[in-house]
């Protein structure tokens, strides 16, 4: 009855004997009014959360001259990659939490599942540059500033990009050519491949397997490249004789062995679970977790877990205070010169 009712509301497009969806409808988390207003509430919150989070994290490594190093550069760039990647869909699923119909256009759900699989992918391949990274920091620490270049960094994350770029082209193109007859409701709360191509009455085949093949070859890659990396810095600092500097080379590495593991833990059970025990309702709060979660966790991870973060923030907060105890008393200078002419 509610697939009816749903499918009713949402504009088609007859073209001889099949008719076409044109909008599809989302099902969102719940379908319960009543928990609306409170989930929109806790999301808002947690959206202004990762805005502000990153916004800062990107604002405090520009004006801090001491977290001018590749580590940073990486981890400004991530921030700015998690303000992306939240904004493909948290605004349009913050703006369904609020309707009835949770309608999505055909070219707007394609937009959402093109820049989702973009940034997505993008920040696989970041985390794992990142580790690569903290190889180079640890293992060669004496060539670190010539092999980590300027040069270097900005065609890492350059490389990132367009891996992600590439990615989500080739999913975008390969689910543009499906049609779909009906029905139009995808289980989710955003437009992703799997429930997508759901609908289409279409052969799916081909998607199938770019999804398994370029799925897999990014999640493998980028796997490699961070087991590898952190192989060879367990290797090297279990060498190192000191506990002190032992403790000191392993807590440059925490914040981000922290952040790749809850990424890379919620990425491997929305993807690497046999279909046959896939459930919708898990796959949604692991999307919930992924994509709105996690970019707010970020910087709270690298400010709290991080010393030289901590460092510059209050740096930064020490320059601002002199700044207005130096601006409140000039104030209160000239009116007194004033005064005595």
């Amino acid at each position: 009855m509610l697939k009816m009712q749903l499918s009713e509301n949402v504009s088609v497009m007859k073209t001889g004997n099949i008719t076409l969806v044109n909008s599809f409808m989302l099902t969102g988390l719940t379908d319960l009014p009543q928990l609306q207003m409170a989930l929109f509430l806790t999301f808002f919150a947690v959206y202004a959360m990762t805005l502000v989070g990153n916004l800062g994290m990107i604002v405090l490594i520009r004006s801090s001259p001491q977290l001018h190093t590749p580590m940073y550069f990486l981890l400004g760039n991530l921030s700015f990659l998690d303000i992306c990647y939240s904004s493909s869909v948290t605004p349009k699923f913050l703006a369904n939490l609020l309707k009835e119909k949770k309608v999505i256009s055909f070219a707007g759900c394609f937009t959402q599942l093109f820049f989702y699989a973009a940034f997505g992918t993008t920040e696989c391949y970041l985390l794992a540059m990142m580790a690569y990274d903290r190889y180079v920091a640890i293992c060669n620490p004496l060539l670190y500033l010539i092999t980590m270049s300027q040069r270097k960094c900005v065609l890492l994350v350059a490389v990132s990009y367009v891996a992600g770029t590439v990615n989500a082209l080739v999913h975008t193109t390969a689910a543009s050519r499906l049609s779909f007859c009906g029905p139009n409701i995808i289980k989710n709360f955003y437009c992703e491949g799997p429930p997508l191509f759901d609908l289409s009455c279409s052969d799916i085949s081909l998607n199938d397997m770019l999804m398994f093949v370029f799925v897999g070859f990014n999640m493998i890659t980028t796997s490699v490249i961070i087991l590898t990396s952190y192989t060879y810095i367990l290797i090297t600092v279990l060498k190192i004789h000191s506990a002190k500097s032992r403790q000191k080379a392993f807590s440059t590495c925490t914040s981000h062995l922290m952040v790749i593991t809850i990424f890379y833990g919620c990425l491997s059970f929305m993807y690497a679970r046999p279909s046959s025990r896939k459930t919708y309702h898990l796959d949604k709060m692991a999307s919930v977790f992924y994509v709105v979660v996690i970019p707010m966790l970020n910087p709270l991870i690298y400010s709290v877990r991080n010393q030289e973060v901590r460092s510059a923030f209050r740096k930064v907060l020490e320059r601002k205070l002199v700044f207005q105890s130096r601006m409140i008393l000039s104030v209160q200078v000239i009116p007194s010169r004033d005064h005595r002419r």
